[in-house]
């Protein structure tokens, strides 16, 4: 049995502007929402095991199913909210007045989440509980199905890969995390 982890393709949302924390949040909403770059090539080996999978699971937002669509848009698919990226936490309102680009943004919050604070957001324990549940329903499907492919998600990949690890899996101590990266995992 194997699964391949593959991380969504490059976002349409492009906005590299300073922007406050109200202005960051809208920006994560449209980064969810607005779809992915179609390549003229992909990673080979990302190719080769979408090809050789019987089944493709992917989170519910766009830039994954869309992923999934361009990779191979006839192979049968099943997306779920349990593969969602694990949110970003709100920041404080008494911070409104200082612009960030949204990168900076993202690496602060999400070391903030990292350390515990979740406000607005699942926890960091929540979302490792989230990821030991999509592990043993993943672990499901490649009972059924033998090879899959996972489109997911830098953050909820390594937290899921954590899982299968654990459940004793062999694979990469780190899922890949260039979009459209693969890294696959056997029992």
């Amino acid at each position: 049995m194997e699964i391949s982890f593959v991380r969504h393709g490059r976002s349409k949302h492009i906005d590299n502007r300073k922007m406050t924390c109200d202005e960051f949040n809208a920006w994560v909403r449209k980064y969810d929402d607005g779809g992915v770059f179609e390549e003229e090539s992909y990673p080979l080996k990302t190719v080769e095991k979408v090809l050789a999978a019987k089944i493709m699971i992917t989170s519910d937002l766009r830039r994954s199913i869309d992923s999934s669509k361009l990779l191979q848009p006839n192979k049968k698919k099943i997306a779920s909210s349990l593969y969602r990226e694990t949110e970003l936490p709100v920041p404080s309102k008494k911070i409104k007045w200082l612009k960030l680009k949204p990168s900076f943004w993202a690496v602060i919050l999400r070391c903030l989440w990292l350390t515990g604070y979740s406000d607005g957001c699942e926890s960091l324990n929540c979302a490792k509980k989230r990821a030991n549940k999509a592990a043993i329903e993943l672990v499901g499907y490649a009972k059924k199905h033998d090879s899959i492919v996972f489109i997911g998600h830098g953050f909820i990949n390594q937290l899921i890969a954590k899982e299968l690890r654990n459940m004793g899996w062999k694979g990469k101590g780190k899922t890949d995390s260039k979009h459209w990266g693969c890294t696959t995992y056997t029992l």
